[in-house]
């Protein structure tokens, strides 16, 4: 006998249902998500399982792994990419596990990465850093404001972070005002010291593996960046072509059109936000630092605006650093920017 079992992961239970090769449900239950009730669920059947299907969410790495570590074929389904038929009038969590059970079992299911899990607390580690790298761009765009609006003053970034309190209080003799500014000075000082120590640790602890140094020929991408986007990745392999990996970093706008008219959007959402964030960080960098980059940005802002524009560079960069990954090239100016 086959048996197909799919898993219904939430927050604090998972609904478990198992069925066999003629879609005959065998078990349908909730447990609390212990590792302990819901292995000794599945125990009978695990002679005749040909895999358990879990729903990739937000919490899956210890299920994943622990079933993993029992011997089970463990697939994480691609829940994005799984339509349920639109004539059904309810959908409930035992329906959902029944029918990632027979996704599996007629061999159509769409699935996500699995990530080693070895690697994970070091990419984790850098998406704590992406979000402390927001809360200090936060507090600078603050600073600036609050000179802009107040006295009229335009402050490179780099300049704020190095404003003393001494200046700050020749700048605003108002006490309010000033420790509004004291407040978020010392929030980025100390989210400086911690980005640091992070990039520290990940740089002694962790170098680009030989199949991603050439990304360092990209403009814009540097040793953490590099480091990101190749913990991101994973393995290159698994993206067929420069279309889904673009897709799959948030370059490619998710639209529908029909004889050139807009019938609808698909899921904006669908992909990776950190490749997506690490592309437009590089692509800040390079046409800062790149004089063919600049370019070509000034000249696509000139016709459109500063957000399309850095997107629109950093959509070449993700194109052309899946090149320079897949075939261990050097980054080519003159085809990126013929």
């Amino acid at each position: 006998m086959e048996v197909y079992a799919g898993l219904d992961l939430h927050s604090t239970n998972t609904y478990v249902a198992m069925i066999d090769g003629e879609n005959k449900v065998l078990y349908k239950q909730r447990h609390r998500n212990e590792i302990s009730a819901i292995l000794s669920a599945i125990e009978p059947f695990k002679k005749d399982i040909r895999g358990v299907v879990v729903e990739s969410t937000y919490n899956w790495y210890w299920l994943v792994d622990a079933l993993m570590d029992a011997g089970y074929q463990v697939h994480l389904a691609n829940v994005s990419a799984i339509k349920q038929y639109e004539g059904l009038k309810q959908i409930d969590d035992r329906r959902s596990s029944l029918w990632l059970a027979n996704l599996l079992r007629l061999n159509i299911l769409p699935t996500g990465y699995i990530y080693p899990k070895e690697e994970r607390p070091t990419r984790d580690l850098l998406r704590k850093r992406l979000q402390l790298v927001r809360h200090r761009t936060s507090h600078v765009l603050s600073v600036k404001n609050i000179l802009a609006r107040n006295l009229g003053i335009r402050m490179k970034t780099y300049d704020i972070k190095k404003l003393k309190a001494s200046e700050i209080r020749t700048l605003f003799p108002d006490k309010e005002m000033r420790l509004a500014v004291m407040s978020s000075m010392g929030l980025i000082q100390h989210l400086e010291e911690e980005i640091d120590g992070i990039e520290k640790l990940i740089t002694k602890k962790l170098k680009i593996r030989k199949e991603f140094t050439k990304l360092l020929t990209v403009p814009g991408i540097g040793e953490i960046l590099g480091i990101t986007i190749m913990l991101e990745v994973g393995r290159i392999d698994r993206f067929p072509t420069v279309g889904d990996y673009s897709s799959y970093c948030r370059c490619i706008r998710s639209i529908r059109t029909s004889n050139g008219k807009v019938t609808g959007y698909g899921n904006s959402k669908n992909g990776n936000k950190y490749l997506s964030w690490a592309y437009v960080e590089a692509a800040n960098y390079a046409r800062r630092y790149h004089e063919t980059v600049r370019t070509y940005y000034e000249r696509k802002m000139a016709k459109t605006n500063k957000i399309v524009a850095i997107k629109t560079v950093s959509h070449k960069l993700a194109r052309a650093s899946y090149y320079v990954m897949r075939d261990g090239v050097d980054y080519d100016q003159a085809r990126l920017f013929a």
